[in-house]
């Protein structure tokens, strides 16, 4: 931008001093006068501008997701972003900059898909702005710097195993460039985590021991074989572009900045991990925390997008497992399975050999296969519920071993924008036994299709919504929500017609998320251990307790995330039942979800605009 302007400014200079060397042989040219710019393309160059400034400062994103260095206001291939708290106040302060920016438009004057998206954008820097100012670890929403979950250690060498390209000499000397610079974040990400201790913030003890196990898994793999050697070993261009004797020196190169400088990073993390072990509680909850309190309220409130109250998200779990328990019951009675709590009859189950699949390489391959196959015959149903069909690829694969310990069950990983790489979603198989076969089936159609892939598929493949609100901003209750609704809608396209186990596992499921209502509620506002909320869970899904324990502890480090599914998901509901009883036979379902989905992931107080004003031009 600024390369432009000065250009603009010389190219101005120059025309004035033609222009009076000329005044007394012709009249003066007449000087072009830009048109004056509408609201609508104010906010257009305002979100650009945004957009770059964020992505500048996540380098690492710009790659994930594809885009031009053009997009991405410069080259990024060869640079991680910062981790310190300097780098936090500059982000936030990108977007404290930007909501008086986007403020100071005129409201009035915008088009009704613009003011939507001002509503989007505002929302989401105000929750992270709010979440920021809270400078421990991550913010409100995580505040642990180092955890079982945070930390660069726990997704840099997917990251670049999976999502950095290695398609040319420029890009495999970028891998190395980012290797030296990752010794660096680790030591920031450190450093943070050793003054948030000074300040009274220490992950909980399990936590911190959970990620001690997966820190020494890296540092304990000899230099060559780790998957940031490997990655090149396996991945780099052929010899048309790197020659045999120049692949040697790549991978030689990596193992030596693996050995040399990154390993002795690993080793001072551990050290401060071990450290603050000493000092660490067992108590699981946020509100131990200084100013716990308030930071739970922020991180609730960015998470669900809403103002609801720990005791009425706690209030509205516990009533849906009640009603879910009894529908759970009646499928377990037609089965022949009636004595014992609807928790103990799943667990027993579970625990059958046809529902086993063995914890062997040769289960988990069988788990892969079975979870495509789903996934085809679940995308042959998608016309009956969408005329928008998503196109990006799917891919099924199995968390890295290195850090599936603390990983949760499932997630999901977007497809590049440019199409170079599918989206995917990743299946903790760590042990196959926490894997019933009735299980399965929800998980598939949760992160890939009709889920998560589905819907960020068509929200990125979506070109009329602006770059910022397809690539760089969401919402977990919209997101999370409708992985949990298209739970709910491929049991009702029929995948269950002749499953009645696979439908158990699709109620077991949303008895899981209704229970998350209560667990992280309990755990952070109502002051739960830890083994209270195992139990809570255990007995609200019949789930096995290693599974449940991951859960739990994933929900002491990032507060408020799990409230997000069911929150959502209850919300999808109560506007498709509103449209479904105001218009009658004119509700079309297939019109439903693309206008749900056309403006991707947004507050819900937003959707629930969009849809009525849907619903009012349904109705006329």
């Amino acid at each position: 931008m600024q390369i432009s302007r000065r250009a603009m400014l010389g190219a101005g200079a120059a025309a004035v001093a033609v222009l009076t060397g000329c005044a007394t042989s012709a009249p003066p040219a007449a000087v072009p006068v830009a048109p004056p710019q509408t609201e609508g393309q104010r906010l257009a160059a305002l979100l650009d501008r945004i957009s770059t400034d964020m992505l500048r400062e996540s380098p690492e994103r710009a790659t994930a997701l594809g885009i031009s260095e053009e997009r991405a206001g410069g080259r990024f291939i060869d640079r991680l972003g910062d981790s310190t708290k300097e780098s936090a106040r500059r982000y936030r302060g990108i977007l404290e900059a930007a909501l008086r920016d986007l403020d100071a438009l005129d409201r009035a004057q915008l088009s009704t898909p613009d003011v939507v998206t001002v509503d989007v954008v505002k929302t989401s820097f105000e929750n992270s702005v709010a979440n920021a100012r809270y400078e421990v670890g991550g913010g409100a929403g995580a505040p642990y710097a180092i955890t079982q979950l945070t930390g660069s250690y726990t997704d840099f060498p997917d990251f670049m195993d999976q999502q950095h390209p290695l398609r040319t000499r420029d890009e495999a000397d970028a891998y190395l460039a980012r290797l030296r610079q990752y010794p660096r974040v680790l030591d920031q990400e450190t450093a943070v985590a050793a003054e948030d201790a000074g300040n009274g913030v220490i992950a909980p003890d399990f936590a911190i021991d959970k990620a001690l196990i997966q820190l020494n898994a890296f540092a304990s793999t000899a230099p060559a074989e780790t998957v940031l050697v490997q990655s090149l070993v396996r991945r780099l261009p052929d010899d048309s572009e790197v020659p045999e004797a120049e692949r040697a020196r790549y991978v030689s190169t990596a193992e030596q900045i693996v050995r040399d400088e990154i390993m002795p990073a690993y080793q001072r993390q551990i050290a401060e991990m071990q450290r603050q072990r000493r000092l660490a509680a067992h108590d699981a909850g946020i509100w131990r925390l200084p100013n716990g309190s308030e930071m739970y309220a922020a991180a609730l409130r960015s998470r669900t997008t809403t103002n609801m109250s720990p005791d009425e998200i706690h209030e509205m779990g516990l009533a849906l497992i009640a009603q879910l328990h009894g529908e759970m019951d009646q499928i377990l009675r037609a089965q022949g399975m009636r004595r014992g709590t609807v928790a103990q009859r799943v667990q027993n189950l579970s625990r059958r050999a046809d529902q086993l699949y063995p914890n062997t390489d040769a289960g988990r391959a069988q788990i892969l296969a079975d979870l495509n196959a789903q996934t085809r015959h679940i995308v042959s149903l998608m016309p009956q519920a969408f005329n928008v069909l998503a196109r990006a690829q799917l891919e099924i694969r199995r968390v890295p071993v290195t850090t599936e310990a603390g990983a949760p069950g499932g997630y999901y990983q977007r497809a590049a924008l440019d199409g170079s790489r599918p989206g995917a979603y990743y299946i903790n198989l760590r042990d196959t036994r926490e894997w019933p076969k009735f299980t399965l089936p929800t998980l598939n159609y949760h992160e890939g299709v009709p889920g998560h892939h589905w819907q960020i598929s068509i929200q990125q493949e979506t070109g009329e919504t602006p770059f910022i609100r397809r690539a760089l901003i969401g919402f977990s209750a919209f997101s999370e929500g409708w992985g949990l609704y298209a739970e709910q809608l491929a049991d009702e396209l029929g995948v269950y017609a002749d499953d009645p186990l696979g439908r158990l596992g699709y109620l077991q499921s949303a008895a899981f998320r209704a229970s998350r209502l209560v667990c992280d509620t309990g755990i952070h506002a109502k002051r739960w251990s830890r083994e209270q909320a195992i139990r809570s869970m255990v007995e609200a899904t019949g789930d096995q307790e290693s599974s449940v324990t991951t859960e739990i502890e994933r929900y002491c480090v990032w507060p408020g995330q799990a409230c997000s599914y069911m929150v959502g998901r209850q919300e999808i509901n109560r506007i498709r039942t509103r449209a479904q009883q105001a218009l009658g036979t004119r509700f079309d379902l297939k019109s439903f979800h693309d206008a749900l989905l056309a403006n991707g992931a947004v507050p819900l107080s937003v959707a629930d605009r969009i849809m009525a004003n849907w619903q009012a031009a349904q109705a006329g």
